[in-house]
């Protein structure tokens, strides 16, 4: 079958082949509105598909970003995503998802393979293990922008939770409902991921804040998939805790999975709360209290960015910490008063 090019759709809407090009590429500045509807009736009737690759070629630009994500099981990641989609889609971009599975090497070989297919942009949750690489993007005045993570010494935007701040109410929510004996789970801190390092620190300010004892058994920090044995340790103590912040999505379900596991009954023995987003909380029986990111607005900003760094690559635009604030939604729990204990 002939390809419809450019030139059938000028000769059917009876108008140059530049203007066609000019209906295109959305620059309607001296078009009529006949015009428009006389091409876009022909653009339809011949069944015209752009050659994205000369277009490319041409302009210089593939209008594709690419978007690596850390960890793609985490549901606040997917929703990041899927604001990134949006935003472009609206923009004419396309998005490229690759998901590194927390490992360097991975996230590694994803950003060689999007340079090589010569994306415009990239946004990326980063493992931290890649910083000659991460250096090298600054240098070339890349297009980058970074969610969730802090990289230090790495002058990249950074869109990311207050972590400090949702910790910090999550234990001001427990205390008002009268708990003293408050513990928190999150993965492993080895590698120094922001979030992770940045909610332990909030924690501890806000026990310090509100005259609470820091226990060291209360605080577990390991792999997702040793959780339960962690779990298992803070509740063999002679005095366990009362209350439990899970520092993300994957934590409170390793939380909640341990309780129905040991009998433990949340949260008439045991008080939760969660920071991420978690949509499971809200089917929870009974609710359970999160702090939940603001996801959407988070990924729309950071596409945005990108793409107005992609737009006027010539403009400096200092590169800044973007932070955003938490949002409880509440669940039930009862005063500390009223509960079981072991």
């Amino acid at each position: 079958m002939k390809r419809v090019t450019m030139v059938d759709v000028a000769k059917s809407a009876g108008v140059s082949k530049s203007t066609v090009s000019q209906y295109l590429n959305k620059r309607f500045d001296y078009m009529g509105e006949e015009t428009k509807l006389r091409i876009e009736q022909a653009i339809e009737k011949l069944g015209y598909q752009p050659n994205i690759v000369a277009r490319s070629l041409k302009q210089k630009r593939t209008s594709t970003i690419g978007v690596i994500v850390a960890n793609i099981l985490h549901s606040f990641s997917t929703q990041v995503i899927r604001a990134i989609e949006d935003t472009c889609r609206d923009n004419d971009f396309h998005v490229i998802v690759c998901n590194a599975d927390d490992d360097p090497v991975t996230e590694e070989k994803y950003i060689q393979m999007l340079l090589a297919k010569q994306v415009d942009g990239m946004i990326i949750f980063p493992t931290g293990g890649n910083l000659n690489l991460y250096h090298s993007m600054v240098q070339r005045n890349y297009s980058v922008v970074f969610v969730d993570r802090i990289i230090e010494g790495v002058n990249i935007d950074v869109f990311l939770l207050d972590n400090e701040n949702a910790s910090y109410l999550a234990v001001k929510h427990l205390a008002e409902h009268g708990h003293s004996r408050i513990g928190i789970v999150t993965p492993s801190l080895e590698r120094k991921i922001t979030p992770r390092i940045e909610r332990i620190n909030g924690f501890k300010l806000a026990l310090n804040k509100f005259g609470l004892p820091l226990e060291t058994g209360y605080i577990k920090s390991m792999d997702v998939d040793k959780l339960h044995v962690g779990l298992k340790e803070m509740f063999s103590l002679p005095v366990p805790p009362t209350a439990l912040i899970a520092s993300n999505d994957l934590s409170l379900y390793e939380v909640v999975k341990f309780a129905k596991e040991s009998g433990i009954q949340i949260p008439s023995q045991l008080a939760v709360v969660g920071i991420d987003n978690v949509p499971f909380a809200t089917v929870f029986e009974p609710s359970l209290s999160v702090f939940a990111q603001p996801a959407f607005e988070m990924g729309n900003k950071a596409a945005e960015l990108l793409l107005k760094r992609i737009e006027h690559s010539d403009l400096v635009i200092e590169p800044q910490i973007h932070r955003f604030q938490p949002t409880l939604l509440a669940g039930k729990m009862p005063k500390n008063d009223n509960m079981l204990f072991f």
